[in-house]
């Protein structure tokens, strides 16, 4: 692989790295050569200095609070079967005579019963499911029937079976393998298809697709938005990763990923060559690509010509060479990637994998710096992640998944958690400004040529949505939602992170929000926290009386002896 770029950042920043050892300095100007340093800082438009999460640690939750009795498809398309909300999880389902999967409450913990309602209005499996983002009680499904359909949930559940969608797409040759909702437009669903095409539906309109992407030779196995929706990024089984303008189906860029190898006229092993055609990668199989939203970086994960698995960063303008490619394992599941911008960290999950590695990527070299791996004996067959606002912040959770472990039947959350000394309270270093959900545009001003960002929000109890476009006045996002039960053991023992940084300044917090009292929830939470902590402590009093009775004791037994 050619040399790496040596800075790939935002619009209007100014970069500047300083190496541990003072040799090697990379930086727009002049800076000083005598300052010495162990972090990166990245000025942008809106400054901000960027934070390592080194001591984030995953823990999934006690048996009491999975979701067991489940009956998980046993499909072989590399989906993950499962979507989160605040409110529901959906779960795809294995059925006979058609296709179901079954919405939960978040808080319905334990077992969940055989005889619980179902969306059963396929006729043949249900390949994939996706809540939309800017409603909790809307959902998405497709399925081996060539259709996409369009549910609309109870606001307490299902009471009985849901056969008949609010819209039933019907445009497909082929069965549907794969849905995808608009970032910041309301009603806006793409899907993809073994026919090769990928539509663009909208909801509110009649039901025909309103742009026809037709430039895919072979079946797409992903598809991902950037942060506004602008752009589409593509991975198909032509080998091929495509940066699409998904109004017009206009293919922007192409990276071909296939590599030739080659040999002398004894047959010993020269080197891989790439077969260049447009811009070439070193990757022999691309599965999954992911926009990095804020860092204009693309992720890509697939198998390289040995047949490991491995995942690149590539440089959003220029795709004719990775800026980093990394090997993993041999192992054979497709790696699925999961961002979170607010944090930087990329999560890397292998289909029947047990462990998840993560990393916090930056916009400069070296790129990628990993931080752990989870590990567990289970392998998990999906994964659903919880949207921001649905986290527990009142024990510092920055991300959650939901684990499918189909050789138990069994739903299990997992939480990532940044240790603090002191959880109680809003963590403002940790919780940035978030995607609200609510959208930023109509259908009809994306169609028209838009471009919008998310609009965002904060966490903390009682804020506002934020909107980033200077046309748009602020809406309320922050929907009062009921915290999930705690699903986080008890943490007061680890140690402090450097993430408790008094220095650390979000970008997106750059306007003033009105802050109100904190809701009862999380005063009982507070309440319920101290009480621990002053049990705590009483025991850590009761421990140190025994422990300087004993020493005594000891003492006067030498003595007398």
């Amino acid at each position: 692989m050619g040399p790496v770029h040596s800075v790939v950042c935002a619009d209007s920043c100014i970069c500047a790295v300083v190496s541990l050892d003072r040799s090697r300095l990379c930086s727009r100007g002049s800076p000083d050569t005598n300052v010495k340093t162990d972090f990166i800082r990245v000025n942008m438009s809106q400054r901000y200095s960027r934070v390592t999460f080194h001591h984030v640690i995953g823990k999934a939750a006690v048996k009491g609070r999975c979701y067991r009795g489940l009956s998980i498809t046993r499909s072989v398309q590399d989906n993950q079967f499962c979507a989160v909300n605040p409110r529901f999880i959906a779960v795809v389902t294995e059925c006979t005579g058609g296709g179901a999967f079954i919405v939960i409450s978040v808080c319905h913990t334990g077992r969940v019963s055989p005889l619980l309602p179902r969306v059963c209005g396929h006729s043949a499996r249900v390949l994939d499911v996706k809540w939309d983002p800017f409603n909790d009680l809307r959902i998405a499904s497709c399925s081996e029937d060539c259709t996409v359909k369009v549910w609309n949930i109870p606001p307490n559940g299902l009471k009985a079976d849901l056969t008949s969608p609010s819209k039933d797409l019907l445009a497909h040759g082929r069965r549907v393998s794969l849905i995808e909702w608009h970032p910041t437009a309301r009603d806006l669903l793409l899907s993809s298809a073994y026919d090769c095409k990928v539509f663009v539906w909208r909801l509110d309109a009649p039901e025909v697709p309103v742009c026809v992407i037709n430039t895919h030779s072979e079946l797409v196995v992903c598809l991902s938005f950037n942060a506004d929706g602008s752009l589409l990024a593509t991975a198909c089984k032509d080998k091929k990763i495509r940066i699409i303008e998904p109004r017009t189906g206009r293919v922007l860029q192409v990276c071909v990923c296939v590599c030739v190898m080659t040999y002398d006229k004894d047959m010993n092993f020269i080197c891989d060559v790439p077969l260049v055609q447009e811009s070439c990668c070193g990757s022999r199989k691309v599965s999954r690509i992911l926009f990095l939203w804020d860092l204009k970086m693309l992720v890509s994960t697939g198998n390289s010509c040995w047949n490991q698995r491995q995942f690149a960063l590539w440089d959003l303008e220029d795709l004719s060479e990775p800026l980093l490619e990394e090997d993993l394992d041999g192992g054979s599941g497709v790696i699925f990637p999961f961002y979170d911008a607010d944090t930087h960290m990329l999560y890397l999950a292998g289909k029947g994998d047990g462990n998840i590695r993560y990393y916090e990527v930056s916009a400069v070299k070296p790129y990628v710096h990993f931080l752990s791996e989870y590990r567990s004996p289970s392998p998990q067959r999906g994964l659903g992640v919880m949207p921001k606002r649905g986290l527990n912040i009142s024990m510092c959770e920055v991300f959650r998944f939901y684990r499918l472990l189909a050789v138990k039947d069994l739903l299990e959350p997992l939480s990532f958690c940044v240790p603090r000394k002191q959880s109680e309270g809003f963590h403002e270093d940790i919780y940035p400004m978030t995607a609200a959900n609510e959208p930023a545009m109509t259908a009809d001003e994306w169609l028209m040529g838009q471009n919008k960002g998310p609009l965002l929000m904060s966490l903390r109890p009682g804020a506002e949505a934020l909107d980033t476009s200077p046309t748009e006045t602020e809406t309320p996002a922050n929907q009062d939602t009921e915290y999930p039960p705690d699903i986080i053991a008890d943490l007061q023992d680890w140690t402090e992170d450097d993430t408790q940084s008094h220095d650390w300044i979000s970008s997106r917090t750059c306007c003033d929000l009105n802050r109100t009292e904190p809701s009862e929830v999380s005063l009982h939470q507070r309440e319920e926290t101290h009480d621990l902590q002053e049990q705590l402590k009483q025991r850590d009093d009761k421990i140190r009386e025994l422990e300087l009775e004993l020493k005594n004791m000891r003492n006067h037994m030498r003595a007398s002896f």
